[in-house]
């Protein structure tokens, strides 16, 4: 206990103390294929607020923006919508009986990937979605040749780990002993350099958040755990979706698993995000409830640290793995979307529930621009930094 302790008050004490007092941006990545370039024409600019519309499923979950094409895409969990900049409906993918998360473009493919999770068929994916051919609204995800997914082997481990032993796995079951590490399955997910290193030092990779089970209770489901892949050579694993019979199609390694040490979130990161201006990850979550963590629902990971071998603290029994340097915690929204667009400025994503004129119950998505302030010091280092554009 009194190791715990010392351990939660640690934690408590670098979210507060350990970061500058205004963080020193780095320099912005150079826009990839999908961003300007010379001889390219500018990059269009980009309205304070962005609008999803309206649609009769769950809430708002992730959000890409593909600038230099002019489109943003929006998970509602059960279907994917792409607008332009000016809020008109381009297409959408249906048919989804999982759930869609979190969202962001590959710069190099130009297509958006996104995490996509059934938890009773114990099958989790990385959806790909070929934007260039949503075209129409009402595009069904296993039948118009939209949308591919390759499956994650190393989320289905650590989600079906019988950690009590008994011989039984307990299934989407929050409040178990089950679930190594607490994992629930997946959701934020983003690309960026490989942690440690700037936009642009070498090849970007996709990084893969957990979910985590919130479960009071337990001590081993206080990090976030997060996986990294070379997506390059992934085409050879995609398949098209089938909901009926899930393929087990993907790499049987990971690139990297990492730990992030935050204390209790509820379902883990939300959102993930490299953000090229500031050089650090971000992760929205959705707070926690233990006592003795600050239980913040925003986290920075520093990314200019390199990642240690270290303790992961909490395990039944000892585990050492690569740590991340979790530099700030605050409270801040982000949890619905979250996107830096490598100029200090950012669309942050929510939904609000709406009753249209037929009484159907719909979800309206929108993204707000907000900019970059800077850490305030002292007491109210709990200040988000960020500030809404519009009026801002």
């Amino acid at each position: 206990m009194k190791r715990q302790l010392a351990v939660l008050a640690a934690l408590s004490g670098l979210l507060l103390a350990s970061a500058p007092a205004v963080a020193a941006p780095v320099a912005p990545v150079t826009p990839g294929a999908s961003g300007h370039a010379p001889g390219r024409p500018p990059l269009p600019a980009l309205p304070d607020t962005l609008h999803g519309g309206a649609w009769p499923t769950s809430h708002l979950q992730g959000v890409a923006l593909d600038r230099g094409k002019g489109y943003m895409y929006w998970s509602f969990t059960q279907m994917l919508v792409k607008t332009d900049l000016r809020g008109k409906v381009i297409g959408t993918v249906e048919g989804l009986t999982g759930h869609l998360g979190d969202l962001d473009l590959n710069p190099r493919d130009g297509r958006v990937y996104g995490s996509l999770e059934y938890k009773a068929e114990e099958a989790f994916y990385i959806a790909v979605f070929d934007g260039d051919r949503i075209d129409r609204v009402g595009m069904n995800a296993e039948r118009d040749g939209v949308m591919t997914t390759v499956y994650l082997p190393e989320v289905v481990e650590d989600f079906t780990a019988d950690m009590d032993g008994d011989g039984h796995f307990d299934g989407d079951t929050p409040d178990t002993a089950d679930h190594r590490y607490g994992c629930s399955g997946i959701d934020g997910v983003a690309f960026g350099p490989a942690f440690g290193k700037r936009a642009g030092q070498g090849k970007d990779t996709l990084k893969v958040a957990y979910g985590i089970y919130s479960n009071t209770e337990r001590t081993d489901n206080d990090h976030q755990v997060i996986l990294e892949y070379d997506v390059t050579g992934w085409r050879r694993y995609e398949r098209p979706l089938s909901q009926t019979a899930p393929h087990h199609s993907g790499p049987s390694r990971v690139d990297g698993k990492f730990f992030a040490y935050t204390g209790n979130t509820r379902f883990g990161v939300q959102n993930l995000e490299y953000d090229p201006y500031t050089g650090d990850w971000f992760l929205a979550v959705y707070e926690g409830a233990k006592p003795g963590f600050p239980n913040y629902s925003f986290f920075v990971v520093d990314g200019s640290a390199r990642p240690v071998t270290g303790e992961i603290v909490g395990q039944p029994e000892r585990e050492r793995g690569k740590l991340l340097k979790v530099s700030d915690g605050f409270d801040f929204h982000g949890q619905y979307g979250f996107e830096a667009l490598g100029d200090g400025t950012y669309y942050v994503a929510d939904s609000v529930r709406v009753v249209g004129p037929d009484g159907v119950v719909r979800q309206e998505g929108f993204a707000e621009k907000y900019r970059w302030t800077g850490r305030p010091a002292g007491a109210e280092r709990t200040t988000p930094p960020f500030s809404p554009v519009a009026g801002g």
